[in-house]
């Protein structure tokens, strides 16, 4: 218990430290929300993937689909590596940073409303936002919590509020530099710490190949392949429909989330691009791969601390199952690898909410002539308001953390995906596509919460569906509706045809310089 307290003590200072020290770059709203977009691709790239994997993905996704799915839940982890993060890259990462800095947008809603000339765009993208950020968030606090009460025992209420209050103290102080240059610690930790707890567990389970043997020795419980053992070290696993729309959710989900895009607006330039695409590709596949590939042998831990009271899997259980066995100072290491996953993701959906309520809802609507210390104080208000109404909600939360995230991704990404990506690229996409994007994807979301209207059965599942309806409806659409402003979009997209000159100084002999 001391070096488990230890640990959690050293880490806190680290982050209330670099909190402290970044105050001096979060004076003015530009430097608050996007670190004065002079981030470099190391801080942004570790910032891009800690913000991807927290406890969500640890705890929630890989144990409940780990066991549903087997070794084929590793499918996860390379889908979330070569789409949400390599190809998320490649086709987002450079037309991103040119053209939100070109049309000096701030946020995902400032985006919209700028590039699609609406302030209607805009509000409504800002309260989309505000609204499932929300959900996101609670999970995150869910899933921290249940590895703090397995370690020290302590309930989970003060858990969600103790990691609220730190993550609120660190990032009003210092904006996002003070999350970025805590994602890089972080982010750190997490690599190390994951290797030693994988190596942990196939150490104990008699190495891989027992592991592996062990597993395909469970018969399958699955409908579709029941009875069959050796299901779950199949190729494509027990379900392979349902393991493609977890895939796709959490892949391609990240195309469309704010507080993921948003880390492309701070970048420092198109060089750091390049670098950044494939320090966060290594880091994907490291921490997704690992992740899933862990939780993937959760069957090898299916012991009485995995079924609630009713006698049904809590599968957010799982996780904190297979890690209760190892020895303390290891379980020390995973408290600090899932709290560095989660504060990380934390800290950047309170700054993307508050930014965006403030910048996008608040100024020149509500609020007339906030000057650049109005807006900021006015962040860090709303910064503590979103902390406690994501703690609030987390209080009581849904079954298992995965509806939560699939419920927050479904409609933010549904929402934002397709309508930002072929912004960036094509000049056709028109106004009411837009809005029938954000239309649909709000829709699919909403209509599946209730047992009346659910039409798809699995909310991770409606995420995935509502994120290809936009991609396929935002052209279909923009085809058959008038067209914007010719004038408005080529002087958008005269922003990928400037020229960025360098200057550079020429030193000539001094015989030379004579002659000239």
């Amino acid at each position: 218990m001391a070096i488990k307290i230890i640990l959690l003590l050293l880490f806190f200072a680290i982050m209330i430290a670099v909190g402290l020290y970044s105050r001096k770059h979060s004076t003015n709203v530009n430097d608050f929300v996007l670190g004065g977009r002079k981030v470099g691709p190391w801080l942004t790239a570790f910032a891009y993937g800690t913000s991807y994997f927290s406890a969500v993905v640890f705890v929630g996704y890989a144990g409940q689909f780990g066991y549903k799915y087997g070794m084929a839940t590793t499918w996860v982890g390379i889908g979330n590596a070569l789409i949400g993060s390599l190809l998320a890259w490649v086709v987002l990462g450079r037309r991103t940073r040119i053209m939100t800095k070109y049309l000096d947008a701030k946020t995902m809603p400032d985006f919209f409303g700028k590039r699609y000339d609406s302030k209607a765009l805009r509000i409504t993208a800002a309260f989309i936002s505000f609204v499932f950020l929300i959900p996101y968030t609670s999970s995150v606090y869910n899933g921290l919590s249940r590895l703090f009460g397995m370690a020290f025992n302590i309930p989970y209420t003060v858990c969600v509020i103790v990691m609220a209050a730190l993550t609120c103290v660190y990032v009003i102080l210092g904006g996002y530099m003070a999350t970025a240059i805590n994602d890089f610690i972080q982010g750190i930790i997490m690599v190390i710490g994951l290797c030693a707890v994988i190596a942990a567990i196939l150490n104990a389970n008699g190495g891989l190949n027992a592991a592996i043997m062990d597993l395909a020795q469970i018969p399958s419980d699955v409908p579709a392949t029941m009875g069959q053992p050796g299901a779950f070290t199949a190729f494509l696993g027990t379900d392979p429909v349902n393991l493609l729309g977890v895939v796709i959710l959490t892949s391609l989900g990240t195309w469309g989330l704010p507080q993921m895009v948003q880390k492309f607006y701070a970048i420092r330039d198109e060089k750091a691009v390049k670098i950044g695409t494939i320090i966060s590709t290594a880091f994907a596949i490291i921490i997704a791969g690992g992740c899933y590939f862990l939780g993937g042998f959760g069957r090898l831990y299916d012991t009485p601390a995995i079924y609630n009271e009713s006698g049904a899997i809590a599968y957010d259980a799982i996780i904190p199952s297979m890690l209760s066995t190892l020895p303390d100072l290891l379980i020390g290491v995973v408290i600090m690898l899932v709290l560095s996953a989660s504060m990380s993701t934390l800290a950047s959906l309170v700054l993307t909410s508050s930014s965006t309520i403030t910048i996008d809802l608040l100024k020149n609507n509500v609020i007339e002539n906030m000057d650049e210390k109005k807006q900021i104080v006015t962040m860090r208000i709303f910064l503590v308001f979103f902390i406690v109404m994501s703690v609030l909600m987390a209080l009581k939360p849904p079954t298992f953390i995965a509806q939560l995230m699939g419920i927050s991704w479904g409609a933010l990404a549904g929402a934002f995906l397709a309508p930002f990506m072929y912004g960036l690229y094509w000049k056709g996409v028109t106004k009411i596509s837009v809005w029938v994007g954000f239309a649909s994807a709000i829709l699919i979301t909403v209509l599946n919460l209730f047992p009346a209207t659910k039409f798809i059965q699995s909310p991770i599942n409606a995420g995935a569906a509502a994120m290809i309806v936009g991609l396929v409806v935002v052209p279909l659409v923009s085809i058959c509706t008038p067209k914007m402003d010719v004038k408005v979009v080529d002087r958008v997209f005269d922003c990928y045809k400037e020229k960025h000159m360098v200057e550079q100084q020429y030193a000539l002999p001094d015989d030379e310089n004579q002659d000239a």
